[in-house]
């Protein structure tokens, strides 16, 4: 072989090569995505309470540290401004369990009483949610799913 057919190969592999590590570097790198939210709303009735659930499935590569769900009436200050991740840190905890290699199923249930169900604003309300993975990246969806009161 030439000597320029072998350096142009070596220098084709050096390139694929270099090429190969940033893409696993960059994959490795990626937030929590965040697929299938789903929000259930059933009403407080005379002889029992309502509730609230929340699920979504959950895939980060380092995987799950935790996922933060806040709901929030569409007519509420936060139509205006948006939860921040700061903020939504603070939020209630969903309970999550793997599904995968790299996956958490999550969900979220609060119990609806009579009286909050009476006090709360009717209409649409949405569900934020702030996923963190075991690598500190972190994805904000302030408006994951909708359900209506």
């Amino acid at each position: 072989m030439s000597r320029r057919i072998v350096i142009s190969t070596v220098a084709g592999a050096v390139v694929l090569a270099g090429a190969g590590a940033f893409a696993l570097a960059y994959a490795g790198s990626q937030p929590p995505v965040l697929t299938h939210p789903t929000a259930r709303y059933t009403a407080p009735s005379t002889d029992h309470a309502g509730s609230l659930t929340f699920t979504t499935d959950v895939t980060a590569s380092s995987g799950i540290t935790s996922v933060k769900v806040l709901a929030w009436p569409a007519t509420s200050s936060l139509a205006k401004k948006a939860p921040t991740a700061k903020e939504m840190s603070h939020a209630e905890t969903a309970h999550c369990t793997p599904s995968g290699a790299h996956t958490a199923h999550c969900t979220y249930r609060v119990t609806v009483s009579r009286t909050d169900a009476d006090t709360s604003p009717r209409g649409q309300w949405h569900v934020a949610v702030l996923a963190t993975d075991k690598d500190g990246h972190t994805t904000l969806d302030t408006k994951a799913t909708n359900f209506t009161v």
